[in-house]
């Protein structure tokens, strides 16, 4: 018990050091394209990755081509695909619309997990991963549900949706490749081969001058999306997965809109409402239905034929 609370812990740093992710992206597009950013985050971390393998990882197998295959789908997905989309929505979507349905994943995670990895989907996690959404959309829209409604629809939420379906297929292809290589390797291979896809588009739109032209304060955002958002909360979010599957760890990314708004608020003045605070309570709910064991999950006992004659 005491081991899967501290994995619990760490999938909440995990997840809240990604709602970092939101300013350090905002700070590091005003230099940089989506793409370039994206690029720059995972070759820094890349460089970080291969040598705490290397250490970490002495004895680790050699991939095999199937492996690879494996490594190359989780880099297409979560680091290429989904970067490119957030940072695209990052610098042009609404926050109320983006953070939603960033918000969302743990929904479709759920979903694929239930029908390609047959985990088993409990009553927890289908009423914690409702109300820890509903947190999540009080804070995003600040109390104002309805004024999700009144957005409209726009292209914008295509780029969006693809966020969320990249994401969801890196957790499930993830505990796939999990069973046979650590949660150090696992994103190792998978940044690379992330930053690999994101170098065309990187050369293609930046040049030697932006590199230059870049201020201090969009390599520091940079410099921290590296160590932080990627090497140790990926590595902490894998072997979270690792240990009590993709279907519960995903429950902890409604965590990250949470973090978003406090570090908006710390860092970029903006202002804590009381929907703030109500949406953490419903979030922080969530997750601990969601993971518990115990609630909703009771069994009647049996009735013994002797007594039920009596």
């Amino acid at each position: 018990m005491k081991k899967k609370w501290m994995i619990y812990g760490m999938l909440f740093i995990a997840t809240a050091t990604w709602g970092s992710a939101f300013i350090a992206g905002k700070i590091a597009v005003q230099s940089f394209e989506p793409a370039t950013v994206a690029f720059l985050r995972f070759l820094g971390a890349a460089v970080l990755l291969f040598p705490i393998m290397w250490v970490m990882e002495k004895n680790r197998k050699k991939p095999t081509l199937k492996d690879y295959g494996l490594f190359a789908v989780l880099g297409l997905t979560g680091i290429a695909l989904y970067n490119i989309c957030f940072f695209i929505a990052t610098k042009q979507a609404p926050v109320i619309k983006s953070s939603l349905f960033i918000a969302s994943n743990p929904v479709l995670i759920v979903l694929l997990s239930g029908v390609f990895l047959k985990e088993k989907i409990t009553k927890n996690h289908i009423i914690g991963m409702v109300i820890a959404l509903s947190g999540a959309a009080i804070i995003i829209t600040d109390g104002h549900i309805l004024s999700l409604f009144q957005l409209g629809f726009q292209t914008i939420d295509f780029v969006l949706l693809g966020a969320v379906i990249s994401w969801a297929l890196y957790s499930v292809v993830g505990k796939v490749v999990l069973k046979e290589y650590s949660a150090v390797e696992s994103t190792t291979y998978a940044v690379a081969f992330g930053t690999v896809f994101l170098a065309p588009f990187a050369f293609v739109e930046t040049s030697w001058q932006d590199i230059t032209q870049a201020d201090f304060s969009t390599w520091v955002a940079i410099a921290h999306m590296s160590i932080f958002v990627t090497v140790v909360s990926f590595i902490m979010y894998y072997y979270g997965i690792k240990e009590v599957g993709a279907a519960k760890a995903s429950i902890f990314i409604n965590v990250m809109p949470v973090s978003a708004v406090l570090m908006a608020t710390l860092y970029l003045g903006e202002t804590f409402t009381w929907a703030h605070g109500i949406g953490a309570g419903f979030v922080l709910t969530g997750v601990y239905i969601g993971t518990s064991t115990k609630l909703f999950n009771r069994k009647i006992p049996a009735v013994n034929a002797a007594d039920s004659r009596s």
